[in-house]
């Protein structure tokens, strides 16, 4: 993804200035940019490359553009539909990318992860795996437990989405219902040695979160996933809630010796790129704080949280001077609620949901302009990867007919944001270290 070399005046173009930093974010995170440094040697034997998620594509292309031309390479990575980037000429089709669903996973992420487990096994000890894992392998690498049908994981994936539950839960989750995540697939690798390669989007940045850890140990239960399962009132099959109850979906532990000798690489972080843009800000003679690269919660309400800072700031100088840039990653969430009756089901992701929160706490303060939006380029399951809030919006939306609290009443803040112009619209960026938030204020 593309970012221009000087980034436009934040006075004169706030809302362009803001979407300069994000793609300044979404740059620092492109797999090319970052491969490199962790790739091991080629092995005495085969070299094998498995992966999921959805920066899968870019970080294939980077392992062929990267890896020796004489030594041999093959292997299959599955990303999400529209996730795969152009190819540069002349660079050589040794892996083979795939294409699935996400969110809810579809019967071809289904055979691209029987396929990829059916790959990892009759390995040896002088063959290599490389793992290259980002954000939204969950969905994409999707083998469900015995007993359980795709239809199921399909029902519990969203039921999953629309519960509220962080990240960690969820995953959990999905790991206890899988046969290849949870470290199920370093397992299938053994005795060959696993390198893996992982983007991550997850708070706090542990590997055995991003897309369920596939190659990586599991330190959850089964009990904590029928804990999380009760929490929410997710339904699974009652012989699957038995093999739960009974610890026999149990994953591979810290100490088994299937990690015998793997090595995980975080080769791009929430962190980097929220720096990254920092950076561009002070470039531009702008102080830049960084909030945190961990905020979790309901995305509306840490909107609100975000406009009282930026109100703060505005209004009394504290905590910081102004002019300057407020930068915060993580991963919110949303509690879909079900629409007034009569009403259309709401459409729009956390991005948006929190830009709807934000716009509302902050009630059109002067000088504050913001941008939220998804690192991966797509906001939930729509098109765009966030939206913009302006001193101006809720006029624009006012003049519109169009009201904050019905828009959060029925979760959409895609058709708010669409109506008044203010969605930020990228296409798929082939990298995801997940939320970007950025408040500039003057």
């Amino acid at each position: 993804m593309e970012h221009p070399a000087l980034p436009p005046d934040p006075r004169r173009e706030p809302r362009a200035f803001l979407e300069h930093l994000f793609r300044a974010a979404v740059h620092r995170a492109l797999p090319l940019h970052n491969t490199a440094p962790f790739l091991p040697p080629p092995p005495r034997g085969r070299t094998l490359v498995l992966g999921a998620g959805k920066a899968g594509g870019a970080m294939a292309q980077a392992v062929e553009a990267l890896w020796p031309a004489e030594a041999p390479l093959s292997g299959l990575v599955v990303t999400r539909y529209g996730h795969v980037p152009p190819r540069p000429p002349g660079l050589p089709r040794r892996i083979e990318v795939v294409e699935a669903a996400h969110p809810v996973p579809d019967a071809a992420g289904l055979a691209a992860a029987q396929r990829i487990l059916s790959l990892a096994h009759g390995l040896t000890p002088d063959d290599l795996v490389l793992c290259l894992i980002s954000g939204g392998g969950s969905a994409l690498l999707t083998l469900p437990a015995e007993q359980l049908s795709l239809q199921d994981k399909q029902r519990i994936n969203r039921e999953l989405l629309a519960s509220g539950a962080n990240i960690a839960e969820m995953n959990c989750v999905r790991k206890h219902l899988s046969r290849i995540k949870g470290g199920r697939l370093a397992a299938a690798c053994a005795p060959a040695r696993v390198v893996t390669l992982t983007i991550s989007d997850v708070p706090g940045d542990d590997p055995s979160i991003i897309a369920s850890g596939p190659t990586v140990p599991d330190a959850t239960s089964c009990a904590d996933a029928v804990a999380i399962l009760q929490r929410y009132g997710i339904d699974v099959p009652g012989a699957v809630m038995s093999l739960l109850e009974q610890g026999a979906l149990e994953t591979p532990k810290p100490g088994d010796a299937a990690f015998d000798g793997q090595q995980v690489h975080l080769i791009a972080t929430p962190q980097q790129s929220l720096q990254a843009a920092a950076e561009v800000a002070r470039a531009a003679g702008l102080a830049a704080h960084i909030l945190s690269d961990e905020i979790e919660g309901e995305s509306r309400e840490v909107g609100k949280v975000h406009a009282a800072l930026a109100r703060a700031v505005a209004r009394h100088g504290q905590p910081f001077a102004r002019p300057c840039v407020i930068l915060s990653g993580g991963e919110t969430t949303v509690t879909v609620r079900k629409p007034p009756a009569g009403a259309a089901p709401g459409r729009g992701g956390r991005a948006g949901e929190f830009c709807l929160g934000l716009a509302q706490a902050l009630q059109s303060e002067p000088g504050v302009w913001a941008l939220a939006a998804d690192t991966d380029g797509i906001d939930g399951m729509e098109d765009n990867a966030g939206a913009f809030v302006a001193p101006d919006t809720l006029a624009r939306a006012m003049a519109s007919g169009l009201k904050v609290d019905a828009h959060l009443q029925r979760n959409d803040a895609y058709g708010f944001f669409g109506a008044v112009g203010d969605l930020l619209v990228t296409g798929p960026t082939h990298t995801n270290v997940n939320d970007f938030r950025a408040l500039l204020v003057l």
